[in-house]
């Protein structure tokens, strides 16, 4: 008998070292890629912006740039992530292959199934999110100065 809470090992896939340590990399890859998604990404498209004006009062046109700029790079990297995401569900053995009904197209009464195995991928975007929300915080109320006049 045994004395934890969590699943059985009959119910949760065994996998070896090697797929351990590929599944790892693979998170670290998603911490990454989150990474360039809230940093990297916006400091870039700023960065093009501002070499695309000479003054201090620049046009409309690299506002749009910078805003459609990290809209499609976020969308970029956000199917990257995911399908990072599934190849560690598939390593992992977590992935399923059967298509289920969404929560919404479920009626009410129905049955309670298991939910669905988002992956680590959502808890690495929070913690991500998270961070980048802290350092912001950080940032704004000890670095940033007034923007108000003496």
């Amino acid at each position: 008998m045994s004395s934890h809470a969590g699943p059985s090992s009959s119910q949760t896939p065994s996998i070896g070292p090697t797929r351990h340590a590929g599944a790892a990399l693979l998170v670290v890859v998603m911490a990454a890629g989150s990474i360039v998604m809230w940093l990297v990404s916006p400091v870039a498209w700023l960065w093009i912006a501002s070499r695309m004006t000479d003054s201090s009062q620049p046009s409309l046109g690299p506002y749009v740039l910078v805003l459609v700029g990290m809209a499609l790079t976020a969308v970029v990297i956000g199917k990257g992530l995911g399908k990072i995401n599934r190849a560690h569900m598939r390593l992992t053995g977590r992935l399923s292959d059967k298509r289920e009904t969404r929560s919404w197209n479920k009626s009410m009464r129905g049955e309670r199934g298991r939910t669905h195995d988002r992956g680590v991928l959502e808890q690495v975007m929070a913690i991500s999110v998270s961070c980048a929300l802290v350092a912001f915080g950080i940032w704004f109320f000890a670095f940033a100065g007034s923007s108000l006049p003496s």
